[in-house]
């Protein structure tokens, strides 16, 4: 054969600047003589497993510093010919053109090798006869001399990796290390909490009321090599919370970009979430799916973002995604602190470029990531000031914030006007409300009582919500009371609240108490009597257990 000396400074300068290896120079002469095998090594931990599929055979030697100097190309097999070939003539390639020599040659003009095309490279002869050499990341193996092109293996991807887009290596001569350069998306869920209209990761909230939680992708900049793209929501709620609403409710939004907030929608003073998309933001909840589960799990099927976003050139700077629903607490929640209501998420998102999308199979998903709501519980005791003696038979005004009373069967009266009657044990609870503000009045005393007069305010005040991490919080209750109302004990565990509503003010202190198992802390602290008014204070602490899991 006639032995040519081929030099494509071009064409490596510009595989080193696409796909992220070391720049190749071919001096005139080589400085050593050729070797039929190489040394390669794929690292970094975007994926596990690797294909490498030989298109170009050749002898290389090395010359000055990293330059190797190549010779005798062909290609490697009649099926890496039949592969390549008809994608090289697609994409403007002469079809008189056919040799190893004249496609590299063509391949080195007007930097046609592209990660577009390298990627239609690696489609073609994954369909093909084509036998690929198996690679495991962070192991050296010995390949024959040539060009090879290096492909993520997909059935190997597994969670939080990701294939790359293919690499074109030159293998003999000293050992080749390449290194695959990809990012993963990301994917984080929030809860609104409404006294501040705030996206957190935890917050409170009154049973039965909306509760709008986020579901927010980021998808990384510089994914240049997929036609389309599509991810998957996976959420998981507990048993305390409501779907009912979420179908209905549920608006996805896409914004261009990595980098940037994920405020998709405005949220106003009463806690509730728009659905009008902000400046930079597209609704494509039409193009999007959800399906709901009987066991918690909803999935939302986005669109195809690529073509969402406009094309190529937008989905290449990374893009945005919001999903935002509408999910309350249930009459089966948890109260208090110790256990609240988890909400957890995790994203699928595809393997590598040559993922089949339409279906699960082509999917791998990130860690999750979860969000938590938490409610309280009130109960007031009507007592006598001769003994604390439970009075039943008092009537009593109790209303919310929003103006809302409460009724006897524990709902709330958008009115205002339901009133609550204390029972044989002179109570009435308040079940699974939110903090902020609760005004009472005695409408009617029990028989041989005189009911107080005016509107008597209970204060909850929950702090230490707005955490990075649901495992980290330790939300902390304040609750405080007008006289004559009076807190008497509470069970930190399960968020309840003990108070009595007595005819005349009490200048007493209050009983002290132990707080319940585990690592809770709960301190009552004592009555403070300022002209005529009492306040009293309980503090509740806790630490939540647990945090996120893996899918």
């Amino acid at each position: 054969m006639n032995k040519k000396v081929c030099s494509f400074p071009i064409l490596f300068a510009l595989l080193a600047l696409l796909i992220g290896i070391c720049a190749v120079v071919f001096p005139a002469s080589a400085q050593a003589a050729p070797t039929s095998t190489g040394s390669i090594t794929v690292s970094g931990a975007v994926a596990s497993n690797y294909d490498a599929y030989q298109i170009f055979s050749a002898n290389v030697v090395d010359g000055d510093g990293d330059a190797k100097t190549f010779t005798d190309l062909a290609w490697a097999s009649d099926a890496a010919r039949d592969a390549v070939l008809p994608v090289l003539h697609s994409a403007g390639m002469p079809d008189s053109q056919t040799t190893a020599q004249e496609a590299a040659e063509w391949l080195n003009t007007d930097s046609h090798l592209t990660s577009a095309l390298s990627a239609q490279l690696a489609r073609s002869l994954q369909s093909s006869g084509a036998v690929p050499v198996a690679l495991n990341a962070g192991t050296a193996a010995e390949l024959p001399c040539g060009y090879w092109l290096i492909v993520a293996d997909d059935d190997a991807i597994a969670q939080g990796e990701a294939g790359t887009a293919p690499i074109m290596a030159l293998v003999g001569g000293n050992a080749v290390t390449v290194k695959p350069k990809a990012a993963t998306p990301k994917v984080a869920k929030h809860v609104l909490e409404d006294n501040t209209a705030a996206w957190q990761k935890a917050a409170d909230a009154t049973v039965a009321d909306d509760l709008y939680w986020r579901l927010s992708a980021t998808v990384p900049a510089g994914l240049t090599t997929y036609d389309t793209y599509t991810v998957q929501f996976v959420d998981t709620m507990s048993a305390g919370l409501d779907l009912s609403k979420v179908a209905a409710s549920i608006h996805v939004y896409v914004a261009a970009g990595a980098d940037g907030g994920f405020d998709a929608v405005a949220t106003g003073k009463d806690g509730r979430a728009g659905t009008k998309a902000a400046k930079g933001w597209t609704d494509i909840t039409a193009q999007c799916a959800t399906k709901v589960a009987a066991d918690g799990t909803f999935i939302v099927h986005t669109g195809d973002l690529v073509a969402a976003l406009g094309g190529a050139d937008a989905f290449a700077t990374g893009a945005r995604v919001v999903a935002v629903y509408n999910a309350p607490l249930n009459s089966a929640c948890n109260h208090g602190i110790a256990k609240g209501n988890p909400n957890e998420a995790y994203l699928r998102y595809p393997r590598s470029p040559f993922a089949d999308q339409s279906g699960d199979a082509g999917f791998t998903s990130t860690p999750s990531d979860d969000a938590c709501a938490y409610t309280w519980d009130l109960a007031l005791t009507k007592r006598g000031s001769d003994g604390d003696k439970p009075l039943p038979g008092a009537v009593l005004s109790i209303t919310d914030d929003r103006g809302r009373a409460l009724a006897a069967d524990g709902t709330w009266d958008a009115q205002g006007k339901a009133t609550v009657t204390t029972g044989e044990d002179g109570r009435v609870t308040v079940s699974g409300v939110d903090s902020g503000k609760l005004e009472v009045r005695e409408l009617k005393a029990p028989k041989g009582y005189t009911a107080f007069e005016g509107t008597r305010s209970v204060t909850v005040k929950a702090e230490g919500l707005d955490v990075d991490q649901v495992a980290a919080a330790k939300p902390k209750v304040t609750v405080s009371a007008e006289s004559p109302l009076r807190v008497d004990a509470a069970d930190a565990g399960k968020g309840l609240v003990e108070l009595s509503v007595l005819n005349t003010p009490s200048n007493e202190v209050s009983r002290g108490f132990m707080p319940s198992t585990g690592d809770r802390t709960l301190v009552l602290v004592t009555a403070l009597a300022v002209i005529g008014v009492v306040a009293i204070v309980v503090a509740l602490v806790i630490k939540r257990g647990g945090g996120r899991h893996d899918k």
